[in-house]
């Protein structure tokens, strides 16, 4: 109890979403999908940092006002990103006015954002919640490696910080999709000292958590239209797809990773793909809930994956460990598993 699937008796929904963006995502072959983009990733901002803080807010207003809702509609903000102490968020969601919970899970916060909200909408404690978090390019590279001035040459394992945000919103007794099942992550070491290959580091924890998904469930990957991972990009995703068949577990007929869906990677300079909090959430927000919506999909699990480091472990040699929260989505309001 507690430690496995946790089943969502209410089956939360997901209400109005929305994902902004920078030039390069704007770019990339899911242009089409995002609401708002920036051409020079500063949304009038002097700073990277206030730049990210700028995308929260619009990306908030935005899933809002697509939702015919004011910000008193809202229960809760659960928000966190990747810059020291969460600033982008509380400071891009400080004039919202509304209880706020700063989170952080690396490269996982949306999904962390979405199964808090979710239990939480599920009990009745709250009727609607938003779930928002965001990168910058910049503000990362400027934090975590290099500025981007310095010109420092980039590992072919090496990811692009995706510059993005989304909010989406979760609501009680709604239209699909559904949140039916949720399971929260482990943090898995497997002993990646390479801040330059995030997709090593975090492939183990994906690995362990869709294992423990199957294996408790019963179901089997050919039961979803997709199983999307967040940002294990090009390495990390061969990595993931080739744990699980040691498993037995087969997923790579459906299995989908935003980081590999941002950017083309044979046109784009991206190395092995995108990642940061805006990846997993700006393709969730703004490709696969469209798709559950529109019914091209039915049942997707969505993983969102992080490595939680810092500039102080990675300069002390510490190895990475990786976590990685999974939802299930659902159009269905009930089945006969769940009832």
């Amino acid at each position: 109890m507690g430690r496995g699937i946790i089943r969502l008796t209410t089956r939360p929904s997901i209400g109005s979403a929305a994902a902004i963006v920078g030039k390069k995502e704007a770019d990339g072959p899911l242009a089409r999908c995002f609401d708002k983009y920036d051409d020079t990733d500063t949304f009038g901002m002097p700073t990277w940092e206030q730049s990210e803080a700028e995308m929260q807010r619009l990306a908030l207003t935005t899933a809002l006002d697509k939702g015919g809702l004011s910000v008193c509609d809202i229960d809760a903000i659960f928000a966190g990103d990747l810059i020291n102490q969460c600033i982008s968020s509380g400071y891009g969601l400080a004039n919202f006015d509304a209880p706020f919970f700063g989170l952080f899970g690396a490269c996982s916060t949306i999904a962390e954002g979405l199964i808090l909200g979710a239990m939480l909408v599920d009990s009745g404690k709250f009727r609607r919640i938003a779930a928002v978090t965001s990168s910058h390019n910049c503000a990362a590279e400027r934090q975590f490696r290099f500025p981007v001035e310095y010109g420092g040459q980039r590992t072919p394992t090496a990811q692009w910080t995706v510059t993005g945000s989304a909010a989406i919103l979760v609501e009680a007794h709604s239209s699909g999709p559904h949140i039916a099942e949720v399971l929260p992550g482990r943090v898995c070491d497997m002993g990646i000292r390479d801040a330059a290959n995030m997709g090593a580091a975090m492939a183990p924890a994906a690995a362990d958590t869709l294992t423990r998904y199957f294996r408790e469930s019963g179901r089997h990957p050919r039961d979803f239209s997709a199983i999307i991972t967040g940002d294990l990009g090009y390495e990390g995703s061969g990595i993931l797809v080739d744990l699980l068949k040691s498993e037995g577990i087969d997923i790579a007929c459906v299995h989908h990773d935003c980081g590999l869906m941002m950017y083309d990677r044979q046109r784009q300079d991206v190395h092995a793909g995108g990642s940061g909090c805006g990846c997993c959430a700006a393709v969730l927000a703004g490709y696969f809930i469209p798709q559950l919506r529109c019914g091209r999909m039915q049942d997707v699990l969505i993983m969102a994956t992080g490595a939680m480091m810092n500039t102080a472990s990675i300069q002390q040699g510490l190895t990475i460990p990786g976590i990685a929260h999974l939802l299930r989505l659902t159009m269905e309001e009930n089945d006969g598993k769940n009832a």
